[in-house]
């Protein structure tokens, strides 16, 4: 059986690895915000669509200048909230069409 402490491993070695890889050195990931934003994104869309807001938060974060850690996790977090604030105001307004439009 897998235990959080195994898939937190399992993620925070694989990180380090594209890291370097990717020679992003400088970038901490937070896999708990990362997991969060594909968590809701999955609900409210689809597993598919998790993928690329996680694939769009990364490119944005990536396309800002920074300037060592924090302003790179400050990066990530903004695309993050983005999103969020995204799906958010999407699901508020589905709320408030209620059941217009929806053939039942």
């Amino acid at each position: 059986m897998t235990t959080y402490d195994d898939d937190s491993r399992t993620l925070t070695e694989w990180s380090r690895t594209l890291s370097q890889a990717l020679q992003i050195l400088d970038l901490e990931v937070d896999h708990a915000r990362i997991l969060e934003l594909t968590r809701r994104t999955s609900e409210y869309m689809s597993p598919e669509a998790a993928m690329v807001s996680a694939f769009m938060v990364g490119y944005a974060a990536g396309t800002v200048t920074t300037d060592g850690r924090d302003e790179a996790s400050a990066a990530v977090e903004k695309a993050v909230s983005t999103v969020m604030t995204v799906i958010e105001k999407d699901e508020q307004a589905q709320e408030k069409q209620g059941w217009t439009g929806t053939a039942q």
